[in-house]
């Protein structure tokens, strides 16, 4: 699938990005090349210590997804283009606003024009859960990536390209994640909990690159992928982490849900469940749901289905929790 192809990967110093590329040379040992672009010359000096380009074909590029001429340069002679550069924070997005949609949105459109310009075959976008139904503007900025994505792949008329989405949450353990925040908080003493109540999905760095590969091989572009995953109490990752201190509640930060929703009630009417996804297709460009079930064997959800963290059927035990901590080290 891989192999012979270019693949460019944005914002690939992060951890996605990284997690991807050792997943590419794993399994795909004759990839054509992997063009790593980003805007932090430290993490590509620090990404290219552990995957150096004279022992493999990667090449690293500077580069911000907010420049279009940049874009059309380093997107030429590109087979795949994997989008994850993004401003990620909640609250720097609350407290800075527009340069969250001069990245998340402006910058969005400027790797579609630049797909479309120069021939990519196929383009995935990163979004998250924060896209469903926002109440910050981080989520904001993701619908309306996940909008112009979808729009893109509806007008692109006889062009050979496909625009998918793939929708998820948190790593599990990843930076920025509550895992590292936690460890960090220890020697405080006590853990902060935002609310006792407080859910979230648990995606592993591996099933995110599942999702994508996934988007790669079975997308007929268009859709919004989601994977199907179990839910976890945000007090139990904390009696995982440090057992033996006291939680001490803090209150919701602005712009933080309880919950974590996948896929609302309003897009039911357009929502399927495919082996471990669920597949929210598109109502414009052509798609047809009916068609999309008859050919891959897909089911069609119940009209107000909602995918909610909170009202999951799978939860991480305690002790599942405990072995993620065990097993796995922090994604850096």
């Amino acid at each position: 699938m891989l192999n012979k192809k270019t693949i460019l990967i944005t914002g690939g110093t992060g951890s996605f990005g990284k997690a991807f590329v050792a997943f590419i040379l794993e399994n795909f040992p004759k990839v054509k090349r992997i063009v790593i672009f980003s805007r932090d010359e430290q993490k590509q000096f620090e990404m290219a210590q552990e995957f150096p380009s004279n022992k493999y074909p990667i090449r690293y590029l500077l580069g911000d997804v907010r420049d279009l001429d940049r874009l059309m340069k380093v997107t030429q002679n590109v087979d795949i283009l994997i989008h994850s550069a993004a401003m990620k924070h909640v609250p720097a997005a609350e407290q800075n606003p527009m340069e969250c949609v001069k990245t998340n949105i402006l910058g969005s459109q400027n790797v579609i024009d630049a797909a479309l310009a120069n021939g990519v075959k196929q383009v995935v976008a990163l979004s998250t859960d924060k896209s469903t139904a926002p109440i910050n503007v981080y989520g904001a900025s993701k619908l309306l990536l996940e909008k112009l994505f979808v729009y893109a792949d509806s007008e692109k008329e006889d062009q050979d390209i496909k625009f998918s989405v793939v929708r998820y949450g948190n790593i599990f353990g990843s930076k920025g994640s509550v895992v590292p925040f936690f460890q960090k908080k220890m020697k405080e003493g006590f853990l902060p909990i935002t609310d006792p109540k407080m859910t979230r999905f648990s995606i592993t760095i591996q099933e995110s690159i599942d999702l994508v590969m996934f988007a790669l091989t079975k997308g007929w572009g268009g859709e919004i992928i989601v994977p199907i995953a179990p839910s976890y109490r945000i007090t139990d990752v904390a009696q995982a982490v440090a057992p033996e201190l006291k939680q001490e509640i803090v209150g919701v930060r602005q712009g933080e849900k309880l919950d974590e929703i996948m896929t609302t009630a309003n897009e039911s009417p357009n929502t399927v469940k495919r082996d471990n996804f669920y597949i929210v297709c598109p109502a414009t460009g052509g798609w047809d749901r009916e068609k999309y079930c008859t050919e891959t064997k897909a089911i069609a959800v119940e009209d107000g289905f909602e995918y909610n963290s909170g009202c999951n059927d799978a939860w991480l035990t305690l002790s599942q929790i405990q072995n993620f901590l065990d097993s796995e080290s922090l994604i850096n």
